[in-house]
């Protein structure tokens, strides 16, 4: 089944891969974005301005002739200069009040954007599914994890579904944060001191995201619940490095130095977080999604590889 779909946040990191995709699809997709001029042409997209989500928004109009919607638009990552109030103003209120129109504009089924940061800080003891409780350590996890139940509760006795998905750390062209900072390293030609950086993370592309977004706009098995989302094939900062270069067509060009040195730089810099990323395990199990039939298209391994191969020679 396909119809037309509202995506909102249609001009950022994800947005910009999904609205493509689905319009590929089958899809009509109605592109929201603050910045329209950023959002991917096509012959079934259609591009609409959003206004800030901390405002009282309108969504009647939005949801006008749409039979979904993929609510993307968010605060995306966590800064401790944003006021936790400005996070659950966007990450959460916004949701509530996009899933009461929705119900009352009749739309079938919301799929609503998460993180495994709902569920999770940057690192976890053991490998973590949905029954396990929701932990997360920072505004954005917590506002997240809030706009997941504000849903669900807004949801509960209508006939609009919702499904909420929790990716774990992302890559893909326009990536920012950390893996942004590992792309950059594999493409210098020096080796790298990360061979004793040894937390492994589950991974997720953006074209297994896609995927798991189409299934679960249409899948009745996926309906009213919360999924993790990863690619299999959990992955260490070195391997990482070497899928990239491997993409590249380089060698993994990865060497070990003791960890303590780097350890001392890093929180004297204040990016123990970023440590504790680079050093714990991040781990998920993808089992429930997959039971509703869905299936990661490649590894993370192989995405990484694929990546870096389709990009070794950006245009200008």
């Amino acid at each position: 089944m396909t119809g037309t779909v509202l995506v909102t946040g249609a001009s950022g990191f994800v947005g910009r891969y999904l609205v493509p995709y689905l319009a590929g699809a089958g899809w009509r997709v109605r592109a929201a974005a603050r910045n329209i001029g950023a959002v991917p042409a096509g012959e079934d997209i259609s591009p609409v301005a959003i206004p800030d989500l901390a405002s009282s928004l309108d969504w009647r109009p939005l949801l006008a002739g749409v039979s979904h919607v993929v609510h993307l638009a968010a605060i995306a990552h966590a800064a401790e200069h944003i006021p936790e109030r400005a996070y659950q103003d966007v990450n959460a209120a916004a949701v509530r009040r996009l899933a009461a129109a929705a119900r009352d504009a009749g739309i079938r089924r919301v799929v609503f954007m998460s993180s495994v940061r709902a569920q999770s800080g940057p690192s976890a003891v053991s490998v973590l599914d949905e029954r396990a409780p929701p932990l997360p350590a920072d505004a954005y996890g917590r506002t997240k994890l809030l706009g997941e139940q504000w849903l669900a509760e807004t949801l509960a006795h209508s006939a609009t579904d919702w499904v909420v998905l929790r990716p774990v750390l992302l890559y893909g062209p326009g990536v920012r944060g950390n893996m942004r900072t590992l792309e950059r390293l594999a493409r210098q030609p020096l080796p790298l001191p990360l061979g004793a950086l040894t937390g492994r993370r589950s991974l997720l592309g953006l074209t297994s995201l896609a995927s798991a977004v189409f299934h679960a706009l249409d899948s009745p098995a996926a309906a009213r619940a919360t999924f993790l989302v990863a690619e299999p094939g959990p992955l260490t900062p070195p391997q990482i490095v070497a899928a990239l270069r491997r993409g590249l067509g380089r060698s993994a060009g990865v060497f070990t130095i003791p960890l303590g040195p780097l350890r001392t730089i890093m929180r004297l810099t204040g990016r123990s977080t970023t440590w504790e990323r680079l050093t714990g395990d991040l781990l998920v199990d993808t089992s429930a999604l997959e039971r509703t039939g869905w299936r990661p298209l490649q590894t993370a391994e192989e995405g990484l590889v694929v990546w870096m191969r389709e990009g070794r020679n950006p245009q200008p």
